[in-house]
């Protein structure tokens, strides 16, 4: 099976800290360009994630996302930001995750894999949960753990926490 941004979401939540943190948002961001293949059968899969589709959708406060906070101009800078300066997206143009093992428990699928993000290979645990509209997987990645160094701003007063949360949803 095949799933891509029409039957699948990905979204990456950052979120901000430092000393002007509160002038600062938490960010919702959703990746458009992507393709995740299951096999069932070998319960294998392989996805492949393109690092320039990064898409701010809004700031998130106390969990709920506002598409309204940001001026469009401001998420495109965002953007731009995220692809040169925090992926390197010129230079790494793909972010991959491959299985290696896949264990059922009930509604919960426990993946093991490696994810390469710029340039970096790292073994990724992630527990996938089935629900009435299919499966969402999460994870949280240490960015320095791929050679990341996290945004920052106003000479470093400003700065997004090195962990950020992603979440796949399959819809079926």
């Amino acid at each position: 099976m095949r799933f891509d941004a029409a039957t699948a979401d990905c979204r990456v939540c950052t979120y901000k800290e430092g000393l002007l943190s509160a002038v600062a948002h938490d960010l919702e961001i959703a990746v458009t360009a992507f393709a995740i293949e299951v096999d069932e059968d070998a319960w294998r899969v392989e996805a492949r994630f393109d690092p320039t589709s990064l898409r701010v959708v809004g700031a998130a406060r106390s969990g709920v996302v506002d598409p309204a906070v940001l001026s469009e101009s401001d998420k495109r800078t965002i953007e731009g930001h995220i692809a040169a300066d925090v992926l390197d997206a010129a230079r790494y143009p793909e972010i991959r995750f491959v299985s290696r093992q896949a264990t059922a428990r009930g509604d919960e699928l426990a993946i093991a894999g490696t994810l390469t993000l710029h340039g970096r290979s790292r073994d990724l645990a992630v527990t996938a949960r089935r629900d009435a509209g299919g499966w969402t997987a999460a994870a949280r990645l240490h960015q320095p753990d791929f050679g990341i160094r996290p945004y920052t701003a106003m000479l470093g007063t400003l700065r997004v926490r090195a962990d950020v949360a992603v979440r796949v949803t399959i819809r079926q």
